[in-house]
């Protein structure tokens, strides 16, 4: 059964442009209809239109009451296309910067993808015509949406298709811009929502008949409306997020480490100054460090259990190259989890200490700041449990806090400085009682739970903080 599509088209002041497209939108071999939305457009783009739609049934128009922004119209057309239950809506320019023909384009690539984005950046000579200038000003703003939002696709461009049988209505009443911005904030609301998006690469020829409309004027409102993205998302990290449903509760648990009082919201301006570095050094040093270790230790496609999850921003982007359950003793972890990896497997509620698990259920299991936490005889259990769900062969990577890390001489002066103006009660995070000794401790104690150290690297990538650990389940003898 053929999909319900509209295709969707905003304008102002297109006269030069409007009868041509809806000519060659309408003349696609597409069971399509075709909406266009104009602004009050003062040279009669709206009345060419209204009178192409008298004898075309498949062509609609909706006049808005003034110019009141570009993503504004995209966001009204996309919830009509949803009010009216269209299956997938398609958005491109009016201006023949983006060719009617690229529709079909986008819609052979949409199998297995919620969004099919025209991208100016993987084919040479994708730009003709335009300026140094043009040039260097979008080549900048890329940059910054993959820097800053981390965001790894075309995400300034109109042209795209949305399915909106995977993409929940709610997800577009995260995006508050109304202009330009409305296309790298929808772009990144879907990418830390985990959907997936798919790029197909479009030759983008200057502007064909009239002048741009991205004033300077919009041009600095886009580049404040970028930076204030990024602040809110190390400020609030559920606030592009849509909430997921929660694991289910486990009411026999106890949390004597006092995880909850952690991950919940910081009242005190020394936690929340604590957690926004914390967060930072997560994102920008020891997400890319798992990164690294996971492609190396882990076979593509690999089942993954991340034993003591936290939060979760470490394992965005994983779920797309490995299979990943998430463990945590923490509700309010475990909900901070869902919400930065819609995409897990399964996200349980449950303790290290007694995993809700068949033996050899994982491919690999890895942890970050987890281990350090724990007596000498819970390590040994711990270890032991975690090898009980590993498949033969399969491996354990940790992150584990070094005695002479950095972090503990920070923190410890952290404390003391606290302790000194009179706050003896607060505690940045639980106490860390088995920080890292040395190679030959960890090897030991690995050695007694059935595991041998295969890696072991203390180094200046994370700043001397975490020894990375791989250790591999040894064979029954």
């Amino acid at each position: 059964m053929t999909e319900r599509t509209l295709i969707f088209v905003p304008t102002y002041n297109e006269a030069q442009n409007a009868e041509r497209m809806a000519r060659q939108l309408l003349a696609l071999p597409l069971d399509a209809d075709v909406l266009f939305m104009d602004d009050a457009s003062p040279d009669g783009t709206g009345d060419i239109l209204d009178a192409i739609a008298e004898s075309e049934s498949r062509l609609t128009v909706i006049h808005r009451t003034g110019k009141l922004g570009i993503g504004s119209a995209h966001l009204d057309g996309i919830a009509r296309a949803y009010a009216l239950g269209y299956e997938r809506v398609i958005t491109l320019d009016c201006d023949f910067t983006h060719k009617p023909t690229d529709v079909l384009r986008l819609l052979e690539s949409a199998v297995g993808a919620d969004i099919v984005t025209g991208s100016r950046y993987l084919a040479p000579e994708s730009l003709p015509g335009w300026n140094i200038m043009r040039r260097s000003l979008t080549g900048f703003g890329h940059i910054l949406t993959e820097r800053l939002l981390r965001i790894p696709f075309d995400a300034t461009g109109a042209l795209r298709t949305y399915d909106l049988r995977t993409i929940p209505r709610e997800l577009f009443d995260l995006v508050r811009a109304r202009g330009y911005g409305f296309f790298f904030e929808s772009m990144f609301v879907l990418v830390r929502n985990g959907f997936r998006v798919k790029e197909v690469p479009i030759v983008l020829p200057a502007r064909t008949y009239g002048s741009s409309k991205m004033t300077a004027r919009e041009a600095y409102r886009s580049g404040s409306r970028l930076l204030a993205l990024w602040k809110e998302d190390l400020l609030d990290e559920t606030r592009f997020r849509l909430p997921r449903a929660r694991a289910s509760i486990d009411s026999t648990l106890t949390d004597p480490q006092g995880w909850d009082s952690y991950w919940e919201a910081k009242a005190q301006p020394t936690k929340r100054a604590y957690e926004l570095i914390a967060r930072v050094y997560r994102v920008s040093v020891i997400r890319a460090q798992l990164r690294r270790a996971v492609a190396e230790f882990f076979p593509l496609g690999s089942r993954l259990l991340h034993a003591g999850c936290g939060s979760g921003q470490v394992d965005e982007g994983l779920h797309d190259r490995f299979s990943i359950t998430a463990v945590d003793i923490s509700p309010p972890a475990l909900d901070l989890y869902a919400r930065h990896n819609a995409r897990a497997d399964d996200i349980r509620h449950a303790s290290i200490l007694d995993l809700p698990f068949p033996d050899e259920s994982f491919d690999g299991i890895y942890n970050l700041g987890v281990l350090e936490h724990f007596t000498r005889a819970e390590l040994s259990a711990v270890l032991a449990e975690l090898r009980r769900v590993l498949k033969p062969s399969g491996r354990l990577l940790v992150f584990w806090p070094h005695q002479k890390a950095t972090s503990v001489a920070v923190l410890g002066a952290a404390h003391w400085l606290m302790k000194k103006s009179g706050d003896s009660e607060t505690q940045l995070h639980p106490p860390e009682v088995s920080l890292l000794e040395s190679r030959g401790w960890v090897e030991q104690l690995m050695r007694e739970a059935g595991l041998d150290v295969v890696h072991y690297k203390f180094g200046v990538r994370d700043f001397f903080v975490q020894a990375v650990v791989v250790a591999e389940k040894a064979r029954a003898s």
